[in-house]
C-alpha cells in the first residue's frame, strides 16, 4: 500500500510541520515502504491533490490549522480514503480549546479555570468579568493563549495584569479567540496514548523541564534547550491519576489510533489537562517518539502501528 505523508501547510507551525513530514517519510522509506511526501502549501491544493493521485493512505503531518481541526481529515472521510489519527470530529473538538475544556469538565476532567475572549475585547473585557477574579487566586499568574493553536505560539504567562494587553494583541495575532486562564504550578508532562489492538494504552510519561523560562516554541524545538525526563520520577499514586485523566480526555473527545495530552501535576499530586493533540509533532525533538522509544518501539514500528490502528478505526 503506498503511503502519502501530507504535510507543511501554511500557518504558524509550517516549519515543524515541514521535519515531521521529512521524519515520517524517511521512517517508512527505511522500512521499505512506498511512499511519496506531498508539501500542502495551500488548503486548495488539497482537492486536485485527491483527484490527480492515487492516494491509498494519508498519513498526515500537519500541524495545527486546517491540517488538524478536521478539514482534512472530514475530506478525506468524504473521499473514502483511510487516513491515520482521529477522525473529523475528534480534531475539530481537541483543537478548540474552549470547547474540549468544556466536554472534559462535563467528563468530570481536571482542567484550568479560564475565561474566553474575542478580538475587538479590551483589557477592560477580561477584568470586568465576575469569573476573572478567581483566576489570579491560585498563585497570582494567569496564561494567555489563542483558542485554535498549537506549538504553544502566542502564549504569555503573566505575574498579574500589567502586560495583559500586550500578551492578548499577541495572542489575537494568531487567533480570533482567546483564553485567559489560570496558571497551575507544578510540573509540565505529557502523555502519549497509544491504541493497540483497539484497547488505548499510556506508553511512559515524560516530564520536561525547560532549562529557561516556560516550554515556549523555542524551548520546545531547539535540540538542548529542554530536558527530559522518561519515565518522568512519578508517586505510584500520582503516576495512576496522570494516565487515568489521560485516557479520559482521548476517550472524551472520541479520539482514535494515536494522541499526546499535555498536563500540568500540582504540588498536592493532581493533574490538569492542559490539552489533547491529535497530530502531535513527529520531529527529532518530539515528544511521541521519545516516548515511544522508552516503552521499546522504535519510530518507524511506532507509524506502522499508527496506520495499522488507523485502518482498524476507519472500518469500523
Amino acid at each position: 500500500m503506498m503511503i502519502t505523508v501530507l504535510y507543511g501547510g501554511e500557518g504558524s507551525e509550517r516549519e515543524v510541520s515541514l521535519r515531521s513530514g521529512a521524519a515520517v517519510t524517511s521512517a517508512f522509506a527505511e522500512r521499505g515502504r512506498e511512499v511519496v511526501a506531498v508539501d500542502l502549501r495551500r488548503k486548495e491544493d488539497f482537492l486536485p491533490l485527491l483527484h490527480e493521485e492515487n492516494v491509498e493512505f494519508a498519513f498526515i503531518a500537519l500541524h495545527g490549522g486546517w491540517g488538524e481541526d478536521g478539514t482534512i481529515q472530514a475530506a478525506l472521510e468524504m473521499a473514502g480514503i483511510p487516513f491515520s489519527g482521529s477522525g473529523h470530529a475528534a480534531c475539530a473538538l481537541a483543537m478548540d480549546k474552549t470547547a474540549s475544556k468544556a466536554l472534559f469538565r462535563w467528563k468530570g476532567i481536571s482542567v484550568p479555570k479560564g475565561i474566553e475572549v474575542e478580538r475587538g475585547s479590551g483589557v477592560r473585557a477580561v477584568l470586568d468579568n465576575p469569573h476573572f477574579p478567581p483566576l489570579l487566586e491560585r498563585c497570582g499568574k494567569i496564561v494567555v493563549k489563542p483558542c485554535c493553536s498549537g506549538s504553544t505560539v502566542g502564549v504569555s504567562i503573566l505575574s498579574g495584569t500589567d502586560t495583559l494587553a500586550e500578551a492578548l494583541e499577541e495572542a489575537f495575532a494568531y487567533d480570533p479567540r482567546v483564553l485567559v486562564e489560570e496558571y497551575v504550578p507544578g510540573r509540565e508532562l505529557t502523555v502519549t496514548v497509544h491504541e493497540k489492538n483497539g484497547a488505548p494504552r499510556c506508553l511512559p510519561v515524560i516530564e520536561i523541564q525547560p532549562v529557561t523560562g516556560f516550554y515556549d516554541y523555542s524551548s520546545k524545538y531547539t535540540p538542548g534547550a529542554s530536558e527530559y525526563l522518561v519515565p518522568a520520577p512519578l508517586s505510584e499514586y500520582a503516576l495512576r491519576r496522570v494516565e487515568q485523566a489521560s485516557l479520559a480526555a482521548h476517550a472524551a473527545l472520541g479520539c482514535s489510533s494515536y494522541s499526546r495530552v499535555d498536563l500540568r501535576l500540582d504540588e498536592e499530586g493532581f493533574p490538569s489537562v492542559l490539552e489533547v493533540n491529535t497530530v502531535p509533532g513527529m520531529t527529532a525533538t518530539s515528544l511521541v517518539p521519545k516516548a515511544a522509544s522508552a516503552a521499546g518501539i522504535s519510530f518507524g514500528e511506532f507509524l506502522e502501528e499508527v496506520v495499522e490502528t488507523s485502518l482498524a478505526a476507519r472500518r469500523n
